[in-house]
């Protein structure tokens, strides 16, 4: 999906965070100065506006099997450090507050008296039968706490941030002009993190700056950095501000301009923008993602403060994922986990008998009922059942996928009766998500994942009225695979996932449940992995809308949630990609999620839309 370029927005959140209101309050923004910037005598080795690659600055043997480069600003030091395998840093006091992050292999770290694992995971494309959640461990330490560093058996490549900067390292580089401490300066901006505390950097949660625009932003007492993604082709305005800033390009590219001229910049190159330097730039047609670091912090965190906000009146502060059952370890087995839906205070989902390759056995799937416990039973065998939602009767409206058809289920597991097989005389090829309105007509999908032949002309979406007429919603061609499907709270909007797109589609319900005005909503946002490929693919599955109408979509980067309005609310992030979600639990703030052969669950500061509950006798 190209992007449109941003309108014309101003910023202060450094290179690239463009995207504020152009507003007399923006402008306001633009002239802000400050006088709390200590003068640290010290000369970055950096040239103000003009690229250095990371890879021409000279390697320093820190200690044995430990080398760094270094590059530096007035009151920020950043290393990129490497270690051997087995190499360690001795123990030491630290002379300035330090933000270190793993960004490969493990390390043990010093923290309060004892040696703590830290560890960096990549994504990894989610099987039927694995699947990983990524992991950058950080932490922030003080000025004159402990410090001693081992790598694991593969060796490490860990970030270090110091402020005030470290004149020992700034020696060992080479630099001219250090004096023995750096001043530090008072700041009111307190840390967003706490001290000594070991976090995952896919934990913090994303701010959106504007459109295509988005950073994770963690700060100490002195420093602040920006893990900052762009979408390809978004665009930032001419801008400056107080704050020095040294950004580095970790994947993709841009181009920056300063002064007027073009600064080319991609993977590992770096850039110094002093205090009111001006530039502006445009991102590459495979998107960027970079490390920005501010000296000293930004004050200007309105905008982040409010977007965190709105999700933790969502996800309340201090809520933590909750693992409900492995069903590796626990019951009679669970497969990959789909299609969760609460009924009566018992939880309902599909265990589909998937392979590595995606090809499905009815034989080992499985219709599972679950109680809040995490005990769960099966309620039917032989059938791989997807989707599944609660009919008005309490009964289960059912995906057979590989039975061709939509079928109503007791919470028994009888197959009452069959809801829809067929369109224009035709079997359905494989329904694989659906919804139920409060009407009792029925949403599903079929995005023919099963394999040919089809008796269907395309992947399509279809509705099934109340007096069982089946329709085609959506013809062949619109999307390239319908997947999950939900409704408004009101029932006035459809929302249904396209998994290789990084937008949903929003449809408007009619009064005879037709759709109308077919419209993108939302930008899901994907990995680095999946950012270099020409072919976006979220792997965007299940759908989900609270009370409120925000709507919560599965994606091989955890649950992304939206407002009513398509605004990116925040991510939670799981230790496996989940597959499908609801909400649950007897108040209906239960949040669950199946995550191949687990279920978690998460509680929320809202309900789930009603229609999508049952909780009648």
């Amino acid at each position: 999906m190209k992007k449109p370029k941003a309108t014309p927005f101003t910023a202060c959140l450094g290179l690239m965070v463009c995207l504020l209101a152009y507003t007399a309050a923006g402008n306001a923004q633009n002239q802000r100065t400050r006088s709390d910037m200590p003068n640290t005598g010290v000369s970055s080795n950096l040239e103000p506006g003009v690229v250095k690659k990371l890879k021409n600055l000279p390697e320093t043997e820190l200690a044995p099997g430990v080398k760094g480069r270094m590059y530096w600003g007035r009151g920020a030091l950043v290393n990129w450090m490497t270690l051997a395998p087995g190499a360690q840093i001795p123990r030491e006091i630290l002379p300035g507050d330090r933000i270190m992050v793993v960004m490969k292999g493990s390390v043990e770290q010093f923290i309060d008296g004892a040696f703590v694992p830290m560890i960096a995971i990549e994504y990894q494309r989610m099987t039927p039968i694995s699947g990983n959640r990524a992991r950058n461990d950080f932490v922030y330490l003080a000025k004159g706490a402990p410090n001693a560093l081992k790598a694991g058996t593969n060796g490490a490549e860990i970030l270090e941030v110091y402020s005030t900067l470290r004149s020992d390292y700034l020696k060992k580089a080479g630099a001219s002009n250090v004096i023995a401490s750096s001043p530090e300066g008072k700041y009111s901006l307190a840390p967003s993190v706490r001290l000594g505390k070991v976090y995952n950097l896919h934990d913090v949660q994303f701010t959106q700056l504007g459109e295509g625009a988005y950073s994770r932003f963690i700060w100490g007492r002195g420093v602040q950095l920006g893990f900052l993604r762009m979408d390809a082709g978004s665009s930032m305005p001419l801008q400056k501000a107080p704050e020095e800033e040294t950004m580095i390009v970790l994947r993709g590219t841009m181009d920056n301009k300063v002064a007027n001229d073009a600064r080319p910049m991609g993977k590992g190159d770096i850039l110094l923008l002093p205090s009111g330097m001006a530039n502006s730039g445009t991102v590459g047609e495979f998107g960027c993602d970079a490390l920005e670091v501010f000296w000293p912090m930004r004050p200007d965190l309105d905008i982040r403060n409010k977007k965190l906000a709105a999700y933790r009146a969502i996800i309340p502060e201090g809520a933590e994922i909750e693992l409900v059952v492995d069903g590796a370890k626990k019951g009679p087995g669970l497969l990959y986990c789909e299609g969760p839906t609460w009924i009566r205070g018992k939880l309902y989902f599909s265990s589909m008998g998937y392979d590595e390759k995606w090809t499905g056995d009815p034989a080992v799937s499985a219709t599972v009922e679950m109680d809040p416990n995490g005990t769960y039973r099966y309620i039917s065998r032989g059938i791989e059942t997807n989707g599944t939602f609660p009919l008005h009767n309490g009964n289960l409206a059912v995906c057979d996928m590989y039975g061709h058809r939509v079928i109503e289920m007791s919470t028994k597991g009888e197959i009452m009766r069959t809801i829809a097989d067929k369109w224009d005389g035709k079997r359905i090829d494989g329904p694989n998500d659906l919804c139920v309105d409060t009407k009792g007509g029925v949403y599903f999908t079929d995005p023919q994942i099963l394999p040919p032949p089809y008796m269907q002309p395309g992947k399509s979406v279809f509705y099934v009225k109340p007096n069982g007429e089946v329709i085609r919603m959506v013809p062949p061609g619109v999307m390239e695979k319908p997947n999950g499907l939900t409704l408004s709270p009101d029932n006035k909007v459809l929302y249904v996932n396209n998994t290789h797109v990084n937008y949903m589609m929003a449809y408007d319900v009619n009064a005879d449940g037709t759709l109308s005005n077919g419209r993108k909503f939302g930008n899901i946002l994907v990995t680095p992995e999946i950012m270099d490929q020409k072919s976006i693919n979220p792997q965007t599955d299940g759908l989900k809308t609270d009370e409120k109408g925000n709507v919560y979509i599965t994606t091989i980067m955890g649950v992304q949630i939206f407002s009513p309005k398509g605004e990116f609310v925040g991510l939670i992030h799981y230790p496996l990609m989940p597959v499908n979600c609801c909400f649950g639990g007897d108040d209906g703030k239960t949040f669950y999620a199946n995550c191949n052969d687990k279920v978690y669950r998460i509680r929320t500061n809202v309900k789930g839309a009603p229609y999508s509950l049952y909780t009648g006798k």
